[in-house]
């Protein structure tokens, strides 16, 4: 251990020596324990007792010390980093300075004030330094109030200087677009606010009254009426009193008369007479509220003044001997008003509880007036035209403008797209007409029927569409109420008669076997026997075979593959029931097979691709010897 220096000497090595008679070299306890907690403290000796080589510098000399950077001997430090910048929107976020103000208007147009004082409240938006001058609504004060200067930063001079929260305080005046506004208070927030940020507040000031305002608050003044009788003590007693009466006139007598109902108003404040009109819609009058204007109605008059002119003179007391009165209008009497006798049936309650009261008559009962309806007039529609159908031709004789007939909505949605379709021939005495076919389409949805010709080469006949989508109605029934055909009357073998020109049904396709199937209920036993004949003949529709292939035999396996093959290839083509319907027309005897001849020709009207390979191995596979081809599975090939 190096001990104390030579007086004289620095503190550097080689002018300190040891002191060879040292043997304590221990060191001063610097941790200790207070309350439980570990805490260091400053050594006040060093290594064995000796004195510490320390400058005695005050504390503040210390704190000097320990802010400066040791720059000689670590060179220049890094610049410490600034502190995370917090803009104005988000430091000041919904926080707003509220002034409680007045102003005062100029009223040059009142005779009872001649200024007035408006409150307002002042809004300091610190966010972006905005203000805006809102008055709170008062009710019924007539003048519009609300938002009177919307938010905005306000200028406070003439150079462009805009109001800053520094320049607010109580006790100021402060001018906006002219008007000089007076701030009395503050609110806690706002009081706060600036004297966090060293504003000196005035004291808060007493918010000015409107004068007017004030003496609109103040009672009224009481006015006592004498208690004798006098001229207006009936007015007074009696104001917005009126007694009401239902009446009728009844001028059923005369020509062209009616039974009319009025309401006769009698106010008691001075006895005057008002009756009114009661129109009901579309009674075809004018809309004159009044029969008579009010006004008080003579009962009898003088002797000499019954040929007074009333139309043009207003008649006083002195040609009224007597006038009408509420005594005069009684529930369930005649009165006569201007040569118009009028029957009151009934009263309002205020009515019934006035005669209580004033004249003691408790039993005011409403007569029944009201005359029975005659019975209606049964509606007869006249004899069908001819034209159209009988149900469109009605709307004529229900509505001023026709409307369509209704239709069965759910009738529609249930048979929607489902048609039955049926070959006939046409009787007929004349040859051309026997080779013809047709084919019936029944419309499920809407009961209608079409009728199409195919067309045939060489016929002579254009064939197409023979009749549009129509209802056609049984040979049986009368124009008055017409009986349509349904699907029970098209059966193998039927007679459908269509305007004039009866049909016989021949065959039917696939479809309409499943639905006589499914609504066996709705058909006869006679079309029921015919769909189990035709289902008899098609059984044995190739005898020929002998023994009817199964699935294991590998012809059959190889038909189904070709014909899933083509359903892929040719998916667009979906001509099924239209080329099935084509190869029963001219399978007479309903075998399955058809000419070779006539069968390339249907193909070709269908636009059949049989020039294509998979096409090609069908019509081999399906023909039946050298003239003969199954159209059955040759048609499965084309259906999706």
């Amino acid at each position: 251990m190096v001990s104390n220096p030579v007086h004289g000497l620095p503190f550097l090595p080689g002018t300190s020596f040891p002191d060879p008679t040292k043997t304590a070299f221990h060191r001063s306890q610097t941790l200790g324990y207070r309350n439980g907690y570990a805490v260091t403290r400053r050594p006040t000796v060093g290594i064995g007792g000796d004195r510490l080589q320390v400058n005695q510098l005050s504390q503040a000399d210390l704190d000097e010390l320990a802010k400066k950077a040791p720059i000689l001997t670590y060179g220049q430090p890094k610049q410490a980093p600034p502190p995370d910048f917090i803009p104005a929107h988000v430091a000041f976020d919904k926080k707003v300075l509220k002034f409680d103000a007045y102003f005062q208007e100029t009223v040059p147009v009142s005779t009872e004030e001649h200024y007035r004082i408006r409150q307002v409240n002042i809004y300091y938006y610190l966010e972006d330094d905005s203000m805006s001058v809102i008055e709170p609504v008062v009710e019924n004060s007539g003048i519009p109030q609300g938002k009177l200067i919307k938010r905005q930063r306000l200028a406070k001079n003439d150079q462009g200087d805009h109001y800053h929260w520094k320049d607010l305080n109580r006790g100021i005046n402060i001018t906006i677009y002219g008007k000089t506004f007076r701030i009395v208070d503050c609110d806690q927030f706002t009081q706060v606010f600036l004297e966090s940020q060293g504003i000196e507040l005035n004291p808060p000031e007493k918010m000015a009254l409107d004068p007017y305002t004030e003496l609109r608050k103040q009672p009224l003044r009481k006015y006592v009426t004498p208690s004798d009788f006098d001229q207006l003590k009936q007015f007074l007693t009696f104001d917005k009193q009126v007694l009401r009466f239902y009446a009728i006139w009844d001028d059923t007598d005369s020509m062209f008369g009616e039974c009319r109902t009025y309401i006769i108003h009698y106010y008691l404040m001075d006895d005057t007479v008002e009756i009114r009109e009661v129109h009901e819609r579309n009674d075809g009058r004018d809309p004159f509220p009044l029969l008579m204007n009010r006004q008080r109605m003579p009962k009898v008059l003088v002797e000499n003044a019954k040929n007074f002119p009333q139309c043009v003179l207003e008649i006083s007391d002195q040609e009224v001997l007597e006038w009408y009165t509420a005594k005069d209008f009684i529930v369930g009497k005649p009165l006569t008003i201007l040569g118009r006798t009028f029957f009151i049936y009934d009263c309002d309650p205020f009515t019934r509880q006035f005669y209580k009261e004033k004249f003691g008559i408790s039993d005011l009962p409403r007569i029944d007036v009201s005359k029975p309806e005659p019975p209606p007039v049964k509606q007869e529609l006249p004899p069908y035209n001819g034209y159209g159908q009988v149900e469109d031709s009605a709307q004529n004789c229900f509505a001023l403008i026709p409307k369509a007939p209704k239709k069965d909505i759910i009738k529609m949605l249930v048979n929607d797209r489902k048609v039955l379709r049926y070959l006939a021939k046409l009787e007929s005495p004349i040859k051309q007409d026997k080779d013809r076919r047709f084919v019936f389409s029944y419309f499920l949805a809407t009961d209608m029927i079409s009728i199409f010709e195919p067309p045939v080469r060489n016929s002579g006949i254009i064939g197409g569409k023979y009749l549009g989508r129509t209802k056609v109605v049984k040979p049986c029934s009368t124009a008055d109420n017409p009986i349509y055909y349904g699907p029970a009357d098209f059966f193998i073998g039927a007679v459908i008669e269509v305007f004039g020109h009866r049909f016989i049904i021949l065959d039917t396709d696939e479809y309409v076997l499943k639905y006589m199937e499914s609504n066996a209920a709705q058909y006869s036993p006679e079309a029921l026997s015919s769909i189990q004949s035709r289902v008899r003949k098609q059984e044995p529709s190739a005898p020929e075979l002998g023994n009817k292939p199964t699935k294991e035999d590998p012809g059959v396996q190889e038909l189904e593959t070709l014909i899933d093959t083509i359903q892929k290839h040719l998916k667009d083509l979906s001509c099924k029931d239209r080329i099935c319907e084509a190869f029963q027309m001219y399978d007479n005897e309903a075998s399955g097979y058809v000419d070779r001849e006539r069968f390339f020709k249907i193909c070709e009207s269908f636009n059949v691709p049989i020039d294509d390979s998979l096409v090609k191995e069908l019509i081999r596979i399906c023909s039946h010897g050298e003239d003969k081809i199954d159209y059955y599975n040759f048609v499965r090939a084309f259906s999706n």
